[in-house]
This record gives structure tokens, sequence and C-alpha cells, in this order.
């Protein structure tokens, strides 16, 4: 969730600038954290429609391209705060608290024994509890997790899919984990500092920052964010608009990344387990996508729907070999069936999320392929 953002100041944010503004609606077919929708939102007179699998992703573009007036960040935190206090108060009465941790820079032992605490403690908390219940001693401290239970169970109406968007922000923020949400920090020597960095962050304190940059972002014109399939919503395409199409490049399903953001999102968990405290695969959204066998097809079955509606297009793609069976040259030569390609390559870093078949570091310098396509 990063690679976007680079590629708009390089070299994407200039196809867009040429683009957009001749279009008659934008289409963002896999927003992730919308960051290409929210750009185009506020800075074009165009309506963008931003989709994803994920309820999380659809409520941070939601943050970004259906909000067309600035509001008081501070007011709205004050109210969302003292509801969740009150919230939290009511609930720990016959609890009592977690166990204070120990300084950060306590020895391993110390830092070993309060998470086996942490964890027994939020195991046995009441229902009413379930982020900490799911995570509570893993991505999140106890009382870390507590919060963001009260702050979900506390949201404002007015104002509700912003101040979901800023308490999804501070979980990412603040999740003990190695970029993508995928697992947390174990209890090995080597992992706890980074474990007891993060739950020393202030959950409160990220959300608020993060609401007062969410009040700050204003569309042009209102647009609409929805949790649907990518090829669902490229039906709503015309002759004139854009379709911008950055498909899932790894053979793992990204809502195993996503899951604890998802959780944040929904407001709930379903029963969780192993090291990486996942949901059952079939309690998490599916893509082709990122199926081997599939990808390809599903590629293909959306090239020739987008090419249908007589609307441009704007693909992105690592150039390499992706895990998940395509390729930058196959999203090139699938797409050509179809459009007439101008193609344009810059070099980008991006997360691999294990979508790299030559190495499964974190983050990868690689070389971004991107297309504009013009039907045929």
């Amino acid at each position: 969730m990063g690679s976007k953002r680079s590629m708009l100041k390089n070299g994407l944010g200039e196809m867009l600038e040429v683009l957009v503004p001749k279009a008659e609606n934008f289409f963002d077919l896999f927003t992730g954290s919308g960051a290409v929708a929210g750009h185009v939102a506020q800075r074009f007179n165009i309506k963008v429609y931003a989709g994803d699998l994920q309820y999380y992703a659809a409520v941070l573009a939601a943050s970004q391209i259906e909000q067309t007036e600035g509001f008081d960040a501070k007011s709205v935190a004050e109210k969302w705060i003292r509801a969740a206090s009150q919230w939290l108060l009511e609930e720990i009465k016959g609890i009592g608290l977690p166990n204070a941790l120990p300084e950060i820079y306590s020895t391993s032992e110390l830092w070993r024994n309060a998470v086996y605490a942490g964890r027994e403690y939020c195991n046995n908390l009441p229902s009413s509890f379930p982020l900490a219940k799911a995570y509570g001693g893993y991505y999140f401290s106890p009382m870390q997790a507590m919060v963001l239970d009260a702050l979900r169970q506390s949201l404002p109406i007015d104002k509700n899919i912003n101040v979901l968007a800023a308490l999804i922000d501070a979980a990412s923020d603040c999740a003990a984990s190695p970029g993508h949400t995928a697992q947390p920090f174990g209890t090995k020597d080597t992992a706890l500092p980074h474990l007891a960095k993060a739950w020393s962050k202030d959950v409160v304190q990220a959300a608020t920052l993060a609401l007062e940059r969410i009040a700050l972002n204003i569309a042009k014109i209102k647009g609409c964010a929805l949790q649907t399939d990518a090829l669902q919503l490229s039906e709503k395409l015309n002759e004139g608009d854009v379709a911008f199409i950055d498909p899932p490049y790894s053979e793992v399903q990204y809502s195993r990344f996503y899951h604890v953001l998802e959780a944040v999102a929904i407001g709930m968990v379903e029963d969780v387990k192993g090291v990486g405290r996942y949901p059952e695969i079939k309690c998490r959204p599916q893509s082709e996508f990122s199926r081997i066998s599939q990808s390809a097809e599903a590629f293909n079955t959306l090239m020739i729907g987008v090419a249908a509606s007589g609307a441009q297009a704007i693909v992105t793609f690592p150039s390499g070999d992706a895990s998940n069976g395509l390729s930058g040259e196959l999203v090139e030569e699938i797409s050509s069936q179809y459009f007439h390609v101008r193609t344009r390559k810059i070099s980008s870093i991006f997360s691999t999320m294990g979508g790299n078949s030559v190495n499964r570091d974190a983050r990868s310098s690689a070389t971004e392929l991107v297309l504009h396509l013009v039907p045929k």
C-alpha cells in the first residue's frame, strides 16, 4: 500500500493529467488504499467511482472521494473519544484493566511474559471486545485492542465513514507487524523490540491525527465508493470514461494481508487461529485475479468488458513475472487484443507482498508497466 502513491509522482500522475480532464467519469476498479481515486477526485472536476472486494478499502476510498466539504476534526474527535471512554468504563466494570506493560527497553524475558499474560487476559474478555479477543496480545497490546473496540463501538452518526477510515488508518499505523498485516511480530528476542515499539503507540492519538488529515480531503465532485468485484463495477463503464486497472499480482489472497483492517472496518471477527490470527479462508474475500489457474482468464474477461464499453483504460502491473501467473508481458499481450496500446515503463519501489516470483523481500525495486489503452 504505497506503490500507487509513488507512481503518482513518477509517471502515472502525468498520464492522469492528460486523460482525466477529457473524461466523463473515472473508475478505479481495484482501489486498495484509494490513493489514485483520491488523487483524481481532489484535483479534477469529475465523478470518481472506486471499488474493492474488501470493505476496509471501500471505506478508505470513500473518505477521499465522497466528501465535498471539510469539517472540524477536533470537535468530531472530542465527541468520538468521549463516547468511547464512557463505553470502555462501563464495559470493564468487574473485569479490571490489563497489567501495565514493561518499559520499552526492558529485557526480552519481561516482554515475553507480558505478551503471554496479555494474550491470556484478552482471551478471557467478554464478546463485547471482538477485536481484543482476536488480536489483543498479538497485533496490539491488550489496552490498544480494547481502545480499538471502544472506538469502533462509538462511531458518531455524523461523519461515520470518515471516522471509521481514521480508525482503520490508526489500526494500520499501530499494528505490530512487519509491513502488511499478514502476521504479528512473535516473541523471539529479535522480534520483541519491534513489538514493544508498536505496542507503545497511542491508538487515540493516531486516530485523531488521521481524522485531521481526512478532514482535508475535499473532492471536486461527490464520488462513489463500493465494496464490489472489479468485473461488476466495470459494467457501469461507458464511452468517454477512463478506467484505472491495477490488478492483484500475488497468488496469496489480499484478504490475508489485510484481515485485521477488514475486522476493524466491519467491527467483528470470525473465529481466528494460527500465528497470523486469520479467520477461515471462507470468511475472507477471494479474488479470481489471485488464483494462478484463473488470473489470466479473469483479466481477459475484464479487458473484453472494458473495451466493449468504449472506455479508455490505464493498466499498471509489474513488468516481470508475478506469483499469481500474470506478468507484465502477458498483461500487455491480452490488452493488445482489444485495445491500441501506448506503453510507458517507470521505475518504482513497490511492496512485493509475496507476489514477486524472483524473491519475497517486503519491498523491492522493480520496473512498473503503465499502459494507456484506447479501444480498437
